[in-house]
Order: C-alpha cells, then structure tokens, then sequence
C-alpha cells in the first residue's frame, strides 16, 4: 500500500517507519527512494547508507546509493556502490546502467560506452536500457544510431512516456519538427507542446550549435 502512495505521503511513511524500528532495512530503502524522487538527494543518500551499515551487501540499499550520487550530479562516487552492486548481481542490468551514467559523469567515456554495451547485452528488450544507450549515442554525436534505438524502444511494450518524449527531442534537434510534434502530442497536453517546440525551432535554428546534453538539460 505504501508503494502506491505519493512520494511524499511514502517518504512520511517509511519515516515512522524508521522511528519505530532503526534497524529496518526496508523501511529505509524505501524512504531513499521517496526522498530521492522528490529531488532530496542528500537525505536519501543518508537512508540508503544508513541501511548499508546495518547489511553491507544489501543490493537496494547499493543501488540507492549509486542513484543518489548521480542524483547530487557526483557521479565518481556512484562508481564504488555500482561495483559493488554488479559484484552481487552481475546477471542484473541496473547496476550497469548507472555505471554507465556515473562513468560519463566522471568523464570516463570509454568506460560509460562499455557498461552500457553489457547492459544491453543482459537486457536486450529492455526500452529503459535501450533509451539510456540512445542517450549515450546522442550525446556523442551518433544520431542516426540514437534515432534507431530510441524508435525499436519506443515500439516496446513496456515503453514510457520518456522513451517517445526522448525520440520527440532528438528528432527535434534534427530540424524534423513534423515528426517531433507528432510523438509529443501522443502524451503532452498543448501548452507543454507548443512550448516544447518552440524551444526546439530555436534549438535547430540556422546559427545554433547547442549539444544534445545541453538541450537536453534545458528541456
């Protein structure tokens, strides 16, 4: 029941949680989640270490960690727990991902190109795998592979609405605003969308050089 409450309502929850039992590891990997997806990074970092002094080895409790330094924008301290995270499950593609992500944070390229290749390699259907690799694509200049990796995640069904929205985008920034609006009105009501367009006809506009990374952070 807590899961289906809103982030704040479960963070609220999990708090009392922790108040009657500190040593609960549950209740602490769930308040670093609530934390964390209301944008308080610090604090769910805390939880989430928290947890792993009491269970060293907690799986969630790593990857909480992982996700909360990322989070906070220090991906060089995600790279330790995501090891030790892909140490205990190294059939599990999420540990990888975030590798992946914390390794181009760290400007560690090389390495981010790796963890996603493994990723992929374990997960080959997954859309949020596909997506994050298409992302990496993107933002290193490889559009037309980006392109055909979002659009087979896109037809996936467990897609979401990030994997249309990313597609919108790149397609966008390619100066195919047809097509973009398109994607974006299947999920968007209409004042998101004429926002989201004109911002791309000024991003694809003749004397505009701007990265997909920092687009992507201004959208």
């Amino acid at each position: 029941m807590a899961k289906r409450l809103d982030p704040l309502a479960r963070a609220a929850f999990w708090g009392k949680e922790i108040q009657i039992d500190g040593r609960d590891t549950e209740a602490g990997i769930g308040l670093s989640q609530a934390l964390r997806t209301l944008g308080n990074f610090d604090e769910a970092l805390e939880a989430a270490q928290r947890v792993l002094v009491i269970d060293p080895r907690n799986l969630d409790a790593l990857l909480e960690v992982a996700r909360s330094q990322i989070g906070r924008g220090q991906g060089f301290y995600a790279i330790e727990p995501g090891r030790q995270a892909q140490a205990l499950a190294p059939h599990d593609w999420r540990p990888l991902t975030l590798l992946a992500v914390a390794y181009e944070l760290a400007d560690r390229s090389d390495e981010a190109a790796a963890a996603h290749k493994q990723a992929l390699a374990l997960a080959p259907e997954n859309p949020a795998v596909m997506t994050n690799y298409a992302l990496f694509l993107a933002g290193h200049g490889e559009s037309a592979q980006a392109e055909s990796l979002l659009r087979a995640a896109a037809a996936k069904p467990g897609a979401d609405i990030a994997v249309r929205q990313n597609l919108a985008l790149l397609l966008g920034l390619q100066g195919r605003l047809d097509e973009a609006e398109h994607l974006a009105r299947q999920d968007l009501p209409p004042t998101v969308v004429e926002n989201n367009l004109a911002y791309l006809r000024n991003a694809s506009a003749p004397g505009q050089v701007r990265s997909w990374d920092t687009v992507r952070q201004g959208q």
